[in-house]
């Protein structure tokens, strides 16, 4: 088994399995995935780097191994993380990415036929998406973001795991920032004590910033913590998430640093009644 592997080969295995199952019945010949999520979904990659190098997962659905194709400044990653075998580079800055990409999908069979491609991904900007489409023509591409985003819909008893163990970072976080809420700390320290403490108790990396704001900035939504020093009286929102093997249990919540004010109790019954109400219809 790869040395961080998050699940064991055969778990990936059934998710191919139906992943290919999805793709056949829409007449689809291969993908050519792009988006970091279904790098690891599918070939349990794991890496941030989507966001500034393309990357990419490429199969022929009616037979035959994935191929990994990664900058060569990240071979480790994959060889670190994945179940996939046949792991290629390409040189960053030297060599055209969707050039490098589209080779590999034409030596998999695929020129010609009909590939998936998450075309609603951030990970396919404009340049690269049209660069990649030149390259792999005659190709045709269809969208998959959707079809294959309706895979992971379903959770598996070892991604529940994750997801319960998420949850256990979720809660020592919450319990940490409400013992450093005091007067005069900042939102940046507030933001320091919960994510210190999920990770001293081994929470893997987020996908989002801490989201945490006081005061008059705490209607701000998805602000993230600045210098501000919180005072008595302060509202503070907070949304943040313990991470298991990229897993996410979020929470949203609202702390008030000592008595909160009459119009803030009473936001805060009615927000709960309108819950309530919405969880009896829905059980």
């Amino acid at each position: 088994m790869t040395a961080y592997a998050s699940f064991p080969e055969s778990e990936y295995r059934e998710r191919m399995a139906r992943a290919r199952e999805a793709l056949k019945r829409k007449g689809i010949d291969g993908l050519v995935s792009i988006a970091p999520e279904h790098l690891f979904y599918l070939g349990g990659y794991d890496s941030w780097v989507a966001s500034n190098s393309p990357q990419a997962f490429v199969w022929n659905v009616n037979g035959g191994e994935p191929t990994l194709i990664v900058r060569d400044v990240d071979e480790l990653l994959p060889r670190e993380t994945s179940w996939v075998k046949d792991i290629r580079t390409y040189k960053m800055v030297v060599e055209d990415p969707a050039a490098r990409i589209a080779a590999i999908a034409h030596e998999h069979g695929l020129k010609g036929k009909r590939v998936g491609i998450e075309l609603q991904s951030f990970a396919v900007p404009y340049a690269f998406g049209k660069a990649l489409m030149d390259a792999l023509a005659p190709i045709t591409i269809e969208d998959v973001t959707i079809l294959l985003g309706n895979l992971r819909h379903i959770k598996s008893p070892k991604e529940m795991a994750c997801l319960e163990e998420a949850a256990r970072y979720t809660n020592l976080g919450l319990e940490a920032a409400r013992k450093a809420l005091k007067p005069g700390i900042t939102e940046i320290g507030l933001a320091a004590a919960l994510e210190g403490a999920m990770r001293h108790a081994g929470s893997d990396y987020w996908a989002i910033p801490t989201e945490l704001t006081s005061g008059p900035r705490s209607p701000g939504g998805h602000g993230t913590p600045r210098e501000r020093k919180i005072e008595r009286g302060d509202l503070v929102h907070v949304e943040f998430a313990g991470v298991s093997h990229r897993y996410h249990t979020v929470c949203c919540h609202t702390m008030s640093l000592g008595e909160p004010s009459k119009r803030a109790r009473d936001i805060y019954r009615l927000t709960r009644e309108s819950l309530q109400a919405a969880l009896k219809v829905i059980r």
